[in-house]
C-alpha cells in the first residue's frame, strides 16, 4: 500500500467498504421477502435450491480472491512498478480465466446431473443460467484486488452496491412480470438467477470505468516478463489464501448447498409427496433472510476488526483490547438477536411470509446466529493475527458434521433435523475457534460479570415477552389475526424486548462505558448507562437522607 494513503485514509476506505457490505447484506435479506410473496413457498424452494451455486462464487470473488490478489501485489511490492504489476495481474487473470472456463463447463453441462442429485430435474435450467456468473470472476477479482492493494476502496464499495441494486431490481421486477405472464415458477427462478448474473456484469462495467486510467493508458499497457516469478507458488497462494479468507463468509452458503442436495430427497424418503416436500423446504428457507438480519452487527465487526488488529500487532495491549471488545460485542448481540427473533418468530413469520408455518423449526435454525456471530468475528480476529490454515481446518470440520448428519437427522426428526445438524456443525466450529484463539493469545476474553449480565438480560427479556404473549396477545388477536396485527405485535414485542435487554445490560454494567464507545453507535449506550448510574446514585442518596 503506497505511503501516501496512510492509516487514516486506509481505515476510511475500510469503513466505506464495511458500509457497502452491510448495504449488500441488508438488501440481500430484504428482497427475499417480496420475492417469496410473489412466488410462494414452492417458488421460494426452487430459487433457494440453486441460489448457492451462484452466491458461493460471488462471495468467493469479493471476500476471497480480491483479498488474495491485493496481498500478492503487496507482497511483491508490484504497485511501485506499473509494468511488473500489470504482468502479475495478467498472469492471475489468465489463471482465473481458466478456472472460470472449467467451472462453467462443470456447471452448465453438469446441470442435469446436479438437478438429478437434488431430486428435481427441472432445476437444470436455473443451474445453467447461474453458471454464467463464473465469467465475471476474473474481471471482478482483478479490479477489486488491485484497488484494495492501493488502498482505494471507493470503486470496490460502489461496485458492490451497484451489483446488488441491479440484481435485486431485476429479480423483483422480472419475477413479477414472469409470474403474471406465464405462471411458471421455474421460469421465475431462471429470471432471478439471471438477475445475479446481470448484477455482476454491472459491477464489471463500473470497475472497468473506474480503472480506465490505470489499465488503458500507454504506460499501463507495458509489461515486463514474469519469468523471474514463481508462477506455481503465486497460483497456489491465490487459491489457498482466497479460500481460507472467505471460508467463514461462505459457511452459511455451504450449509445451504448441503440442504439443497439432502433435504428434499430425505423428506420424500419419509413419505412426503413431492409438492409437499417442496413447500416444506421453501418454508424452511425462510430462515435465511432472518439469520442475515441477526448477523448484521457481527458482519460489521468482522470486517472492521481485521485491519485494526493487523495494524496493532506491535502494541499487544491494544490488539488484545480490540479482541476482547469484538468477542464480547459479537456474542452479546448474537444472543440478543437469536433470542429476540425466537420470541417474536410466529409474528414475524406471518408478517413477512403470510403464514406462521414451521415457526418452531425456524426458531431452532435461528440459534445459528449465535455460532455464526462468533465464527465471523473470531476468524476475523485470527486473520488479523495472520492465522488462516488452522481456522480453515476447523470450519471444514463443521461443514463435515453438517454433511454427515443432515440427511439422517431429517429422516429422524423431520425438517427440524436440518436445523439441528446446522447448529451442531456451527457450534463445534465456534467453540474450537474460541479455544484456539485463547491458546494463541493466552487471553481472558470476558469476565464472569459479562456472562452473568448477558444471561440475566436474555432471560428477563424472554420472561417479559412470554408473559406478553400469554396474557396480552390473545386480546389483540380478538380484533384481528391478519398480517397487519402480526406486524404490530412484532414491532411492540421487539421494542419491549430491546428496551429490557439494553436496560439490563446498562444497569448491570455488562460492558464498561469505554467499551461501548468502541462499538458502532455505542456512544448512545454509553450515555444511557451513565445516566442510569447517576439516577441510581441519586436514589441511594435520597434513601440515606
Amino acid at each position: 500500500m503506497p505511503e501516501k494513503w496512510g492509516m487514516k485514509v486506509y481505515l476510511k476506505g475500510v469503513a466505506m467498504l464495511t458500509v457497502a457490505s452491510l448495504f449488500v447484506k441488508v438488501l440481500s435479506m430484504v428482497y427475499r421477502i417480496p420475492f417469496q410473496n410473489l412466488v410462494g413457498d414452492r417458488g421460494f424452494y426452487i430459487y433457494q435450491q440453486v441460489y448457492p451455486f451462484a452466491a458461493i462464487f460471488v462471495t468467493w470473488t469479493s471476500s476471497g480472491l480480491a483479498v488474495a490478489i491485493s496481498k500478492i501485489l503487496a507482497d511483491e511490492d508490484a504497485n511501485k512498478h506499473t509494468s511488473e504489476r500489470n504482468a502479475i495481474l495478467r498472469f492471475l487473470f489468465s489463471v482465473l480465466a481458466v478456472i472460470s472456463a472449467i467451472l462453467f463447463i462443470v456447471l452448465f453441462f453438469g446441470a442435469p446431473f446436479f438437478a438429478k442429485m437434488m431430486g428435481d430435474q427441472e432445476l437444470a435450467g436455473l443451474i445453467k443460467v447461474a453458471s454464467f456468473v463464473v465469467f465475471c470472476i476474473p474481471f471482478l477479482s482483478i479490479y477489486k484486488g488491485f484497488f484494495q492493494s492501493i488502498g482505494n476502496m471507493q470503486p470496490v464499495a460502489y461496485a458492490q452496491m451497484v451489483e446488488q441494486a441491479v440484481r435485486v431490481a431485476i429479480i423483483i421486477v422480472g419475477t413479477w412480470q414472469v409470474v403474471a405472464m406465464t405462471h411458471s415458477l421455474y421460469a421465475a427462478g431462471e429470471v432471478a438467477m439471471g438477475g445475479t448474473v446481470a448484477g455482476e456484469l454491472a459491477g464489471v462495467f463500473l470497475l472497468v470505468w473506474f480503472g480506465r486510467k490505470y489499465f488503458f493508458s500507454h504506460e499501463s499497457l507495458k509489461s515486463t516478463p514474469i519469468q523471474s516469478l514463481n508462477k506455481w507458488a503465486m497460483t497456489k497462494k491465490l487459491l489457498l489464501f482466497s479460500f481460507s479468507v472467505s471460508l467463514s463468509s461462505l459457511m452459511l452458503l455451504l450449509f445451504q448447498l448441503v440442504d439443497s442436495f439432502t433435504i428434499f430427497s430425505a423428506l420424500q424418503k419419509m413419505g412426503l409427496p413431492s409438492l409437499q416436500a417442496m413447500e416444506t423446504k421453501g418454508i424452511y428457507d425462510r430462515s435465511q433472510p432472518l439469520v442475515q438480519v441477526g448477523l448484521v452487527i457481527a458482519s460489521s465487526l468482522s470486517l472492521a476488526i481485521v485491519p485494526l488488529i493487523a495494524h496493532n500487532q506491535k502494541n499487544r495491549e491494544h490488539a488484545k483490547r480490540y479482541i476482547k471488545i469484538t468477542y464480547r460485542a459479537s456474542l452479546l448481540f448474537g444472543v440478543a438477536a437469536a433470542v429476540g427473533l425466537i420470541l417474536v418468530m410466529p409474528n414475524i413469520n406471518k408478517t413477512l411470509f403470510e403464514t406462521a408455518d414451521l415457526s418452531n423449526v425456524l426458531s431452532i435454525f435461528i440459534i445459528q446466529i449465535i455460532w455464526l456471530s462468533l465464527i465471523l468475528t473470531i476468524t476475523g480476529i485470527l486473520q488479523g493475527l495472520g492465522k488462516l490454515k488452522i481456522p480453515s481446518f476447523i470450519l471444514l470440520m463443521g461443514i463435515l458434521v453438517k454433511c454427515l448428519c443432515n440427511s439422517l437427522f431429517v429422516q429422524t426428526f423431520g425438517i427440524a433435523g436440518a436445523a439441528i445438524a446446522g447448529n451442531m456443525g456451527l457450534m463445534m466450529s465456534a467453540i474450537v475457534l474460541v479455544a484456539y484463539l485463547k491458546k494463541l493469545q493466552t487471553i481472558k476474553l470476558a469476565p464472569w460479570r459479562f456472562y452473568k449480565g448477558m444471561t440475566v438480560a436474555a432471560l428477563l427479556m424472554a420472561f417479559v415477552l412470554v408473559l406478553f404473549s400469554v396474557f396480552l396477545e390473545p386480546y389483540a388477536r380478538n380484533f384481528s389475526d391478519g398480517r397487519t396485527m402480526a406486524l404490530c405485535l412484532t414491532i411492540i414485542k421487539s421494542s419491549i424486548g430491546a428496551f429490557i435487554f439494553l436496560t439490563t445490560l446498562a444497569k448491570m454494567r455488562t460492558l464498561a462505558v469505554r467499551e461501548w464507545f468502541l462499538l458502532p453507535l455505542g456512544k448512545y449506550m454509553a450515555a444511557y448507562q451513565l445516566r442510569l448510574g447517576r439516577m441510581r446514585k441519586d436514589t441511594e442518596e435520597k434513601v440515606r437522607q
